[in-house]
């Protein structure tokens, strides 16, 4: 009586896809192997492609028959058992030198002949050919999918697939987060491990329950996906999916990016340690560090500047409330009345109607740098496919030409909404210096932080316990107009009565 292996296998190991191929394989050869009157030595199943050779139970099988266990393999098909060239020409091979003396497929003729190897050498070759040809259809398919700007991996945080239209739709439960997301790193006021906890306040995390991973946040900040571009096979393409993001809040977020390192001022915890890379020694321009020393904050110098300077002269320590009124002293004066304010802009209201008529003009300039954009990297796609250049630097300047077009775009929108560049920023400088005296004086550590950065940059220095620095425009304008007797010094300034 003919011994057999009864040996099933399916294509993936994914509970939900192909389950009933096993048992539907399994039935039919139970009633084959009885209808024939075979011995079945044992049943064995696997859940692995067959396109690559490396298939453990396979392998195990074959060991078995050449040791003497069985005579042959029944299976469904012959692609079961092989759809490459290793596994098939294994096969035959046992075939040839008697290892094999048979194989049994219910829906397959096949005789230990000269001819029927031949067969079988066919079904084995179209079976991989079969494979060959179902990768290729895949990788054409999916190759004109991106270029009709159809993303067509798994969609990222913030995007579901839409698995009926085949398309990547907005998740609306978690756009918003990923948006907000973007706008307090674009800050410089957070760090990496501030995002993963703000995900997790969300109810965004991993799969196994843990908070996302550095990486995968570094991932999703520098990914061009957000503002309507993709990444596929090293390019960028231009996408047809809804942006969450604008392409400058991307850019801004990235500048933060790339400006971290390891350890960094800004990034240290702001609740101890509020006024923390603010400022610069005077004396040998080292940095400001803080410690804490039985629950107070206390800053002094760092020491590590022209050390022999400092060796001479010591920055006595200062307490972070004593330091606090300092800050508050020097901000008050950068304030500016209400009414003024109100006045300045409803200023800034009428200049962005007038502003208006000449945007046109600007956004058809924008238009003609699209246009130049758009002809040169058609020119680079022509070199690249001439030969002419390499693919890494079709692929490296295809990508700076896709994030200079995005950029001219956004510009090209923003000025058909009649949004001057210079106005949007003016108007929230009028806004921050009506709230500075408030800031100033009531103003949480934190909020009086982020208002010195903006009225004097990296201008600040600690002499003596004492904070003193210049101010940056557009807060030199306050100065400018103490001088020339149009400010009230307490107060702020008051708006020219012939314009802004």
């Amino acid at each position: 009586m003919t011994k057999l292996f009864l040996y099933a296998r399916k294509s993936t190991d994914v509970e939900d896809k192909q389950v009933l191929s096993i048992d539907a394989q399994i039935n039919e050869l139970r009633e084959f192997a009885a209808r024939e009157k075979f011995t079945v030595i044992a049943e064995l199943i696997e859940k692995q492609s067959a396109k690559t050779p490396g298939r453990p139970i396979f392998n195990a099988m074959l060991e078995r028959i050449e040791a003497g266990e069985a005579d042959g393999i029944l299976a469904w098909h012959p692609d079961r058992l092989a759809r490459n060239s290793v596994d098939g020409g294994r096969i035959i091979y046992m075939l040839d030198t008697g290892k094999i003396k048979t194989l049994k497929f219910p829906r397959s003729w096949f005789e230990n002949t000269p001819q029927g190897k031949l067969m079988l050498h066919n079904d084995f070759g179209f079976s991989k050919y079969f494979v060959d040809s179902l990768s290729e259809n895949t990788k054409r398919g999916l190759r004109e999918k991106v270029r009709r700007g159809e993303y067509p991996c798994i969609a990222p945080l913030g995007y579901l697939n839409d698995y009926r239209t085949k398309r990547v739709i907005v998740d609306r439960e978690r756009a918003p987060v990923v948006k907000e997301a973007f706008e307090q790193y674009a800050t410089g006021t957070v760090k990496l491990d501030d995002l993963r906890q703000f995900f997790a306040k969300h109810n965004i995390r991993t799969r196994n329950g843990k908070l996302l991973c550095r990486a995968s946040v570094t991932n999703m900040l520098s990914n061009p996906f957000y503002y309507g571009h993709f990444r596929y096979a090293g390019e960028v393409y231009e996408g047809t999916h809804e942006p969450l993001i604008s392409k400058r809040l991307a850019d801004q977020a990235q500048a933060v990016l790339q400006k971290r390192y390891r350890w960094s001022p800004f990034v240290m915890p702001v609740k101890a340690k509020a006024f923390l890379g603010l400022l610069h020694c005077s004396t040998c321009g080292g940095a400001i560090t803080a410690e804490i020393q039985k629950g107070h904050t206390y800053y002094r110098c760092t020491k590590k500047s022209n050390a022999a300077i400092a060796l001479t002269f010591k920055q006595p320590y200062i307490r972070e409330e004593d330091l606090n009124k300092e800050i508050s002293d020097l901000l008050i004066p950068y304030s500016l009345r209400s009414d003024w304010a109100d006045e300045m802009l409803k200023r800034v209201k009428e200049e962005k109607k007038q502003d208006a008529q000449s945007t046109r003009l600007m956004a058809e300039q924008k238009r003609g740098e699209i246009e130049k954009i758009n002809l040169r990297l058609q020119t680079l796609l022509d070199s690249f496919l001439d030969g002419i250049i390499d693919r890494e630097v079709y692929v490296a300047e295809k990508a700076k030409g896709m994030s200079q077009k995005k950029s001219l775009e956004e510009q090209q929108s923003a000025l058909l909404k009649g949004r001057a560049d210079w106005l949007e920023p003016f108007q929230n400088w009028i806004l921050s210096a009506r709230n500075a005296g408030e800031i100033a004086v009531s103003g949480s550590l934190q909020e009086k932080r982020v208002l010195a950065q903006k009225v004097f940059g990296s201008n600040l220095v600690l002499d003596c316990k004492k904070a003193r620095g210049s101010c940056v425009k557009p807060w030199s304008l306050l100065v400018e107009f103490n001088q020339t007797g149009g400010m009230v010094p307490a107060s702020g300034i008051e708006p020219l009565t012939s314009g802004l």
